[in-house]
């Protein structure tokens, strides 16, 4: 079967911390501060590859992390940058996030790039927080964690057109005449258990793709059978193939199975249901007065639908059909699945989002957010001026008029992760 979707975790590399570090020398009694900033987290990075075809690979590795940033290093050096990680997938995966559901690139183009987590940026040395009264200061920054989150690779086929139908309305037979594709064929329902893609040739320099998708059953749309993994295929088609069996020789109606795969694909999506159809009236060599299908045919036009009578078996037909298939589709637009310029930023904003919280609890007031997390791993608590620049970051960050505003008094509690100590105003 074809793995057309997975899950998987990815993770980019957290940035370095910043150094500690002082200039050692011969004959110089008193260096100065020379810690140098950590280097920045490497970044996970999709690239769309068209030597892949499915998400087979995804189903037996399912983390991707990135390289950490270095440390920093004496002498004011950086520490080096971790590594991006490039991860190749399918021409025609689409991403979504799991948080937000929302679909966050479409690598639809051989060789296109997509970060989907940020790398976090280098914690400062100490070098940078010497002042004219803050000589040697003895604490440093602390790098930021790369971003992390679940993703959801979908591949939705590149075709042009799609045949939709039944099962055993032919629609393997007619991709079998119309292309070199050479799918499995055989009388029996769901012959065809993944798409099939063939490159149709329609003359004078024109060809398109054509995909038979699997048979679609009524309940498809609910998941019944393999429906969901067979109609994401349909999304990125612009003109439907509605293949119908006229002969009726499963015993079925036509037109009925016509309002039944347009039903499925309508709760799928409703903006597939928009789609341009033709309407295909296979097996007619089975049929001996075609005239019994003036009804039929009559009842499809008054619904606005073009019908096209043919034999895949006989090739009846068929040639006319890719004929006028060939002339529309540069009329017809590639469907969007994601627009961007509404892409997701995926850079790292820790402090923009979601600063810090304060709650209390048991008559304690705790703060927390990734801000403080950093905050607290870059201060050294032994150190009184690291200490000093700890309290100025809280004022300056407004933590102070938050613990204020949730009625916070002298001498109360405060727990900021690992750190707790009495409020004093």
């Amino acid at each position: 079967m074809l793995a057309d979707i997975a899950t998987i975790y990815v993770e980019a590399g957290n940035g370095g911390n910043g150094l500690v570090s002082f200039h050692r020398e011969k004959y110089v009694a008193a260096g100065g501060p020379d810690g140098g900033d950590g280097g920045r987290g490497g970044d996970v990075i999709f690239v769309a590859d068209e030597k892949l075809s499915t998400l087979t690979d995804f189903r037996y590795r399912r983390q991707y992390k990135a390289q950490n940033g270095e440390d920093g290093r004496s002498a004011k050096s950086s520490g080096k940058n971790g590594q991006h990680l490039y991860v190749r997938i399918p021409v025609g995966t689409i991403v979504k996030d799991n948080g937000t559901d929302r679909i966050i690139a479409d690598l639809k183009k051989p060789g296109q790039e997509f970060v989907v987590a940020k790398g976090g940026s280098g914690g400062w040395g100490n070098s940078h927080f010497a002042t004219p009264t803050r000589q040697i200061p003895r604490f440093a920054k602390a790098g930021i964690e790369g971003q992390s989150r679940e993703i959801t690779l979908e591949l939705k086929l590149l075709a042009d057109v799609g045949l939709v139908g039944f099962p055993n309305v032919g629609k393997s037979t007619l991709l079998s005449v119309i292309s070199d594709a050479r799918p499995k064929i055989a009388n029996y329902h769901f012959t065809t258990l993944e798409p099939n893609l063939g490159v149709v040739d329609a003359g004078e320099g024109l060809s398109f793709v054509v995909a038979d998708i699997p048979g679609i059953i009524e309940g498809a749309s609910e998941g019944i059978g393999l429906g969901h993994a067979f109609l994401r295929h349909v999304e990125r088609t612009r003109l439907l193939l509605h293949v119908l069996d006229a002969s009726g020789m499963e015993g079925r109606d036509p037109l009925e199975d016509f309002d039944t795969i347009n039903n499925e694909i309508a709760q799928y999506n409703p903006a597939m249901a928009t789609k341009k159809q033709l309407v295909v009236l296979n097996k007619t060599d089975l049929i001996a007065d075609l005239s019994a299908l003036d009804g039929l045919k009559a009842s499809l036009k008054e619904r606005g639908y073009e019908v096209f009578v043919i034999s895949a078996a006989t090739n009846s037909g068929v040639r006319e059909l890719m004929r006028y298939v060939g002339s529309i589709l540069d009329t017809i637009p590639i469907p969007i699945l994601f627009d961007e310029e509404q892409e997701e930023e995926t850079v790292i904003r820790f402090e923009e989002e979601a600063p810090f919280t304060v709650r209390v609890e048991d008559g304690v007031f705790i703060a927390e957010g990734e801000y403080l997390k950093r905050l607290i791993r870059s201060t050294n608590f032994e150190d009184s001026d690291s200490l000093q620049y700890f309290q100025t970051a809280l004022r300056r960050k407004g933590v102070i008029a938050a613990l204020e505003r949730a009625g916070i008094q002298e001498g109360d509690p405060v727990q900021i992760y690992e750190v707790e100590f009495d409020y004093i105003k």
